[in-house]
């Protein structure tokens, strides 16, 4: 039955967002794996500066790189539910609510443990094989939008990744989704290019997703981090407990629906990173390395 569903994805065109307006500003929608690197060099955040940098810096994906949930999973989800004649459909006020469940999985589980599981799924083992399959397939439909240029960067990311790349900052992105689609995503809207620059922490690849800080830990180890030195930047407040939980810094750029959440535990809280890095108001390493500064002086203090 999944293959016969996953054989269809191309033929779905996933919902939109049930006219609520947006007020987080995207990047231009490029090309897919043509992007070339930014020409960053002439730039004023490019060479000879003498800042302390961060020595590495760690994104969130969904409602980081793009603000993807509202308009990218729940969209994809709905569908999925609707392929497998599910008598279920998400609306945008319920799965902003749902969002403080992390994973898609869980969130599933989460929430039919709470209204009542579909008539097909009646044992533990018929419930975890409709979430996979689920999963699976929304999956699908969520990688088909991105391909289909239907969900843009945000403001200022390739800018910062740029900017990251050129003064030999690591980067990685520490993610709650399925590793395929966070993948799918960054080769798709940044470049192969970018991608091959960038580690990748994503899915089930530890046991407990965030707000537990097991994802951010895993890259700490892997890249031989020191958390004090390492800026991460979520969107959430379940992201913001995870990146503290490992002892690490965070800069919250607000997505779609997280603007009211309470974010009194980040160094920095910001609408958005900026598209201009000569502005005031645009997130720079030389901004995140002034976070790393700010907190050695208050350790050695």
């Amino acid at each position: 039955m999944l293959g016969l569903a996953l054989a269809g994805v191309l033929a779905i065109i996933c919902g939109r967002a049930d006219g609520f307006a947006s007020p987080i500003k995207m990047s231009r929608r490029w090309s897919s794996s043509t992007l070339p690197l930014q020409a960053i060099e002439s730039s004023s955040t490019a060479g000879g500066q003498t800042e302390d940098l961060p020595q590495a810096l760690i994104f969130d994906c969904d409602g980081v790189l793009a603000d993807t949930e509202r308009d990218g999973h729940r969209p994809a989800f709905n569908s999925a539910f609707k392929i497998k004649n599910l008598d279920c459909e998400w609306s945008v006020e319920l799965y902003g609510k749902l969002l403080s469940v992390g994973g898609g999985k869980e969130r599933m589980t989460a929430h039919w443990d709470e209204v009542g599981w579909p008539d097909c799924a009646k044992t533990a083992d018929e419930r975890s094989l409709l979430v996979k399959e689920l999963h699976l397939l929304k999956t699908a439909l969520f990688n088909q939008a991105v391909v289909n240029g239907e969900i843009p960067l945000r403001t200022g990311v390739i800018r910062l990744i740029d900017e990251a790349i050129y003064r030999k900052v690591p980067l990685a992105v520490c993610s709650t989704s399925n590793d395929k689609a966070v993948t799918n995503l960054v080769k798709t809207l940044m470049g192969k290019e970018r991608l091959e620059r960038i580690q990748i922490f994503a899915g089930d690849i530890v046991e407990k997703k965030k707000p537990n800080p097991d994802i951010y830990d895993l890259a700490k180890d892997t890249m031989g981090l020191d958390p004090a030195r390492v800026v991460v930047i979520e969107d959430s407040h379940i992201g913001l407990t995870a990146a503290k939980a490992a002892g690490m810094n965070c800069l919250v750029t607000k997505s779609s629906y997280t603007g009211d959440e309470d974010f009194s535990a980040a160094d920095q809280v910001t609408e958005e990173l900026g598209e201009d890095g000569e502005a005031s108001s645009s997130v720079t390493l030389a901004t995140l390395g002034a976070i790393v500064r700010k907190r050695a002086s208050a350790a050695s203090s």
